[in-house]
């Protein structure tokens, strides 16, 4: 098999043991199992080593715009070396970028940043957000503007995705009034709290270990 191809094969392999044990495992969306079944969730694995480098993934994105049964896009970029703050540069020169080519509205697509690189801060819920982030490579989350407008509007119907930002979680009882953010933050900490933190750190460093040791197998340089 080509080297290439060995490291996405490793890089969705990766990334599902994220989704699964993390997202899923924590019920972080109420909904990520049955999307995921559905087929609604594209994974895509960009194996450039340029941050400036932006053409793979507009080109992408473009593509995906015109699947309507597409409702979440995962931009995985393995060989992509950025610390988190970096790679939130490079989400919104991207973002911008994807902008500017549609109209005022007609942006397909919601872009949210994910890295592995973050400790956890259980003082505020906003600022837990980058834990339960903490995919096994940079990665970028992209959420049809519809869906996140259905769910807006209280009509989700069960088969938007995984955005810690946006999506709503109808089982909370908290005030309509409390923005969408601050309720599923707030979910999240909690789910954090009875569950332990300890216990939330060890799946998520066990997926991550995996993936050092994957990278080592591969001969890829080690990450800082």
């Amino acid at each position: 098999m080509h080297p290439a191809d060995v490291i996405e094969r490793e890089t969705l392999r990766l990334n599902r043991r994220y989704l699964v044990e993390v997202v899923e495992r924590f019920a972080l969306c109420p909904w990520a199992a049955s999307s995921r079944r559905d087929g609604q969730v594209e994974e895509c694995v960009f194996q450039q080593e340029s941050p400036d480098d932006f053409d793979p993934s507009l080109a992408r994105a473009l593509a995906l715009a015109t699947r309507e049964e597409i409702e979440v896009a995962l931009f995985i970029y393995p060989r992509l070396a950025l610390a988190r703050l970096e790679f939130e540069h490079f989400a919104r020169r991207l973002r911008a970028l994807d902008h500017d080519r549609h109209e005022v509205g007609r942006v397909p697509f919601a872009m949210a940043a994910f890295h592995p690189d973050a400790p956890p801060q259980m003082d505020n819920p906003e600022r837990l957000i980058p834990f339960l982030r903490r995919s096994p490579y940079p990665t970028l989350q992209l959420v049809r503007t519809s869906a996140l407008a259905r769910v807006r509007g209280g009509e989700a119907d069960g088969k938007a995705y995984l955005d810690l930002d946006l999506l709503s979680l109808p089982t909370l009882s908290l005030p309509t009034v409390v923005p969408l953010r601050e309720r599923i933050a707030r979910h999240n900490l909690a789910t954090v709290e009875r569950e332990g933190l300890a216990t939330v750190e060890q799946v998520i460093a066990d997926v991550l270990r995996d993936r050092d040791e994957t990278d080592e197998r591969l001969g890829r340089p080690k990450r800082a």
